[in-house]
């Protein structure tokens, strides 16, 4: 019998990157920064397909992998991405140079994430993309909900299973706690309808059902 592991691998094997992406993948992996399996890349880019988005915020850019996937699937988006750490919003532009991605179809925005998302325009995304600290989750959701398409906005949030720790009830640090506090806030969050999926470290999707 095939376990869940294996199952798992298959999954992740299944998605093959351009090279594009392999390359951002590369200068991640020298700059130290986690970037999001290639299945967890596909499925961005089919959600952004799906969802028909004409803009889309990032919330942690890492060095451009996600971002690159995003594009993928919504080719003609423009993104806002927000990352406090200037090196690898830098890594990110190269990597974006490299795939031809026209600089007027990115912002970047090197600050923390909470001192620019209560700026920016309610129900004017149509899909929110969380890649970020845990701690901030909460609030991170709250202007995700306020910041999306008002007919037909998505919000991902990835990493949420963290590394097993979030199932497994003996973890209680910080992290996983505001992890499983999100998890069950988006499961009661109004006018939307939420799903966690178990690719990569974890997705958790909601899409709004209404107005």
């Amino acid at each position: 019998m095939v376990d869940k592991v294996t199952s798992w691998k298959f999954v992740e094997d299944y998605t093959i990157e351009p090279e594009t992406i392999r390359s951002a993948r590369r200068r991640a992996a020298e700059l130290g920064v986690n970037s999001i399996t290639p299945a967890t890349g596909a499925l961005l880019a089919a959600l952004a397909a799906a969802s028909q988005a004409d803009t889309i915020v990032e919330i942690g850019t890492g060095a451009g992998v996600s971002t690159l996937w995003l594009f993928q699937g919504a080719p003609h988006a423009v993104v806002t991405s927000i990352d406090p750490e200037i090196t690898y919003q830098d890594a990110a532009r190269t990597s974006l140079d490299e795939a031809g991605i026209p600089s007027r179809q990115v912002r970047f925005i090197g600050r923390r994430a909470l001192d620019v998302i209560g700026k920016l325009a309610d129900n004017s995304y149509g899909l929110v993309v969380i890649d970020a600290d845990a701690e901030n989750l909460d609030e991170y959701l709250q202007h995700s909900i306020r910041l999306s398409d008002a007919r037909r906005g998505m919000i991902v949030i990835l990493g949420v299973l963290h590394h097993d720790r979030t199932a497994n009830p003996a973890a209680r640090d910080t992290a996983t706690q505001a992890y499983r506090g999100v998890l069950s806030e988006a499961a009661q969050a109004e006018h939307f309808h939420a799903a966690l999926l178990d690719v990569g470290d974890g997705v958790l999707l909601l899409t709004r059902t209404q107005g």
